[in-house]
């Protein structure tokens, strides 16, 4: 405000300049005060604005619109719909106004660049600065120049295209290329299974529903048929010695601890409070976190809201899209419940050894490892020119399946407190869920058997079980190793394994 228009040509002049120093393939936002009404509505512009603006164009506004032009970008404050106050950003006296000026590149992201060289980049450069000189002095030899280069442009980018292809063409007869367009296929497929927009989906009979209530009353089916199945061992009839001990009081340490373990930026569960709230409260929602566990370790019942979830079926990107099988159900809990989790692992992991043949969720360990070790023992086999049979198993759907008798029978066998016993059985106590699909949300149905998919407590439980679950066939198998549900036994015999 208040500058020469020579000055004020000056300083586009020169962002000019620095825009066109970055790199196409870059990101760009600018967020400055340019003193600038670009208007309310936007014909004639609607490739770099949208409508919300304020009040009518002015000079120093319609130098912003002429930049977004010439630099491909959008003010993007002009794309959503505020209420006045959020609108205004400078008042003064009796003006009202809209000073901030924010644009963004609008480069699309699936916008195929993998063609570009140098010599459309330099034409492409010669076509703005063509644009701009035209901008700034429209008189017809200006425009008929910058026309000449738009269809210059053109012809260049279509010779690059085609000399990319030819290259591509080429590569693609040899043995590398098929590898490259296997991988491209599988990614082209993927891609194309918009898994969140899946709005019809198949009956266990093969039929496909299309109507709304159809599709969810077979979400419905499928998971609570899933997440209620009767299991072999789902009674137990041996008995175990119960551990019962003295369980110390939850200190604000451990809420600390398990504070810093939550990640952020997590879809919330039914009650709608993430775990920012507590981190952003600091250490006065330590001390009431602190005293709430407390009184649920000393009654051993957890609020109600607790117990709910929903459901939200993730796509395993193999098999048929359409079918509720090929989905793995992702539950969204309370992330004070979760915290809650984590302080009760926390304990448990320094009560509970777990084997060293289990790399699946263990500190300090990972699936590399045991990739790792079963290579350097197939090596040593093979140098020493000595038989070794692998039988590797993958349990189907292993987490919705465990009963839960076994895993108070597991977590009892491996020396836990009866009293944190209770406290886990009590989070599995009248647990009810629904199912969030596409086209809604389901009714709300019980869940009795299985451990919780996306809680923060079952991955150590899930743990639990296959180390005693597996405790004979380690001592039958001279190597057997584990990460989480999947298992390879590995013997000198074929009758062993």
């Amino acid at each position: 405000v208040g500058c020469e228009l020579e000055e004020k040509e000056r300083f586009w002049s020169e962002l000019d300049e620095v825009m066109e120093s970055i790199p196409m393939g870059e990101r760009v936002v600018i967020g400055a005060d340019f003193n600038g009404h670009v208007g309310e509505g936007n014909t004639g512009d609607e490739e770099v604005m949208s409508k919300f603006g304020v009040k009518e164009r002015n000079l120093e506004g319609q130098m912003v619109v002429d930049f977004a032009k010439r630099m491909d970008m959008g003010v993007v404050n002009t794309y959503f719909q505020k209420r006045e106050e959020h609108r205004v950003t400078y008042k003064s006296g009796g003006r009202r106004t809209q000073v901030l000026g924010v644009s963004s590149g609008r480069r699309k992201e699936d916008k195929e660049t993998w063609w570009w060289n140098e010599e459309v980049q330099d034409n492409i450069q010669r076509k703005r600065l063509a644009k701009k000189k035209w901008d700034m002095d429209r008189t017809e030899e200006n425009r008929q120049e910058y026309k000449e280069l738009q269809r210059r442009v053109k012809r260049e980018v279509s010779k690059a295209k085609q000399k990319a292809y030819d290259e591509l063409y080429t590569r693609l007869d040899t043995r590398e290329g098929e590898k490259d367009l296997y991988r491209l296929a599988r990614q082209r497929d993927r891609d194309g299974k918009d898994v969140q927009q899946v709005r019809v989906i198949k009956d266990r009979d093969g039929r496909v529903l299309t109507s709304e209530e159809s599709v969810q009353r077979r979400w419905k089916e499928y998971f609570e048929e899933l997440m209620n199945e009767e299991n072999e061992r789902g009674k137990r009839v041996e008995g175990v010695n119960s551990v019962e001990q003295k369980v110390d009081k939850i200190r604000k340490d451990e809420v600390r601890k398990a504070l810093k373990r939550m990640k952020s930026g997590k879809a919330v569960g039914p009650d709608d409070i993430p775990v920012e709230v507590w981190k952003c409260l600091g250490e006065a929602a330590v001390e009431f976190v602190a005293s709430l566990f407390n009184r649920v370790l000393e009654s051993e019942r957890m609020p109600e809201e607790w117990r709910r979830s929903v459901l939200v079926p993730i796509f395993k990107n193999k098999g048929d899209v359409q079918s509720c099988s090929n989905y793995r159900g992702i539950k969204l809990m309370s992330h004070t419940m979760k915290l809650w989790e984590r302080v009760v692992e926390a304990r448990l992991r320094k009560v509970v050894e777990i084997c060293e043949q289990q790399y699946g969720f263990m500190p300090r360990k990972s699936t590399t490892d045991a990739i790792f070790a079963l290579r350097i023992l197939m090596e040593k086999y093979r140098d020493g020119q000595r038989e070794l049979h692998c039988v590797f198993v993958d349990l189907e759907k292993a987490y919705d399946r465990v009963p839960r008798e076994e895993l108070w029978y597991c977590m009892k066998k491996s020396g836990v407190a009866e009293k944190y016993v209770r406290v886990v059985q009590d989070m599995y106590e009248r647990s009810r869920t629904v199912v969030r699909c596409a086209v809604g949300q389901t009714e709300e149905f019980k869940v009795e058997v299985g451990l919780h998919q996306g809680s923060a407590l079952s991955a150590f439980l899930f743990a639990v079980v296959m180390d005693q679950l597996s405790e004979e066939v380690r001592q039958e198998s001279p190597w057997t190793m584990m990460f989480a549900d999947d298992i390879v036994i590995c013997s000198e015999s074929r009758e062993q394994v």
